[in-house]
């Protein structure tokens, strides 16, 4: 049977829908309401975080980096690409050396083998900005001597050396990394340039690589001195000069 709907249901079904309509046209010719911007109560003040103290410190000394130059660019995202496993000069101060800590059993001629139970550490310098700047800001610069025997006859033999023309003189070679050891040997307190690979590592040590993420290491390949130290190196149980 077909379904029959009221005269009285279908009249208010009109007007429903015409209310319905009239209010979606009155809400779209409304303004909307307007940002008032309200002020905090009297001697209340915005908390807010301290403006970080980044340090101003420069990246470059000539064309050579600085410690914390090389250092800063090596943690850096843009800028590591600049300088990891790149060949740099660094400029620097040396803060410490490891040849008053060599071992007495490390220290002796080439051509002698170290007695069992001997482990010395590789002859390091810390280059620093400052003379005495901490260990964890400077960077380890090895390679440049591969253990104390060879820098043992090194300090020999550039004694030796004082008394020939400058022209004559040889830089004395590590018989076993093929490199030219330093001459002045590194010593505290002198200033340096020191060109070299600059990574996170150093591998050359048959004993293990030797890492450092944050200041990296720089693999000595040559070194300008710029200032002397305060007086020549020399290992334990050898005569200072």
């Amino acid at each position: 049977m077909p379904t029959f709907r009221s005269a009285g249901t279908a009249h208010t079904t009109r007007i429903l829908a015409a209310l319905a309509a009239l209010t979606v046209l009155s809400g779209c010719n409304q303004d909307k309401p307007k940002y008032e911007p309200r002020l905090s109560p009297s001697g209340v003040k915005a908390s807010l975080p301290p403006v970080p103290n980044v340090p101003q410190k420069p990246v470059k000394a000539g064309d050579a980096y600085t410690v914390w130059g090389a250092s800063y660019s090596l943690r850096s995202r843009v800028h590591k690409k600049d300088v990891a496993n790149k060949n740099l000069k660094i400029t620097g101060y040396i803060s410490k050396t490891n040849l008053p800590d060599a071992p007495a059993c490390a220290v002796h001629e080439t051509g002698k083998e170290d007695p069992e139970g001997c482990k010395p550490p590789i002859p390091t310098f810390w280059l620093c900005d400052a003379k005495d700047a901490p260990d964890a800001d400077c960077i380890r610069v090895m390679g440049w001597a591969s253990n104390f025997a060879q820098l043992h006859d090194a300090i020999l033999e550039y004694e030796k050396m004082k008394k020939k023309d400058p022209k004559d003189k040889e830089p004395y070679m590590d018989n076993f990394w093929g490199v030219k050891i330093p001459d002045p040997i590194p010593v505290k307190g002198a200033k340096v340039t020191v060109k070299g690979e600059y990574a996170t590592t150093f591998t050359k040590a048959t004993s293990g690589a030797v890492a450092d993420p944050i200041m990296g290491v720089l693999t000595y390949e040559e070194i300008e001195t710029l200032e002397a130290g305060p007086e020549e190196a020399v290992l334990p149980g050898m005569k200072k000069r």
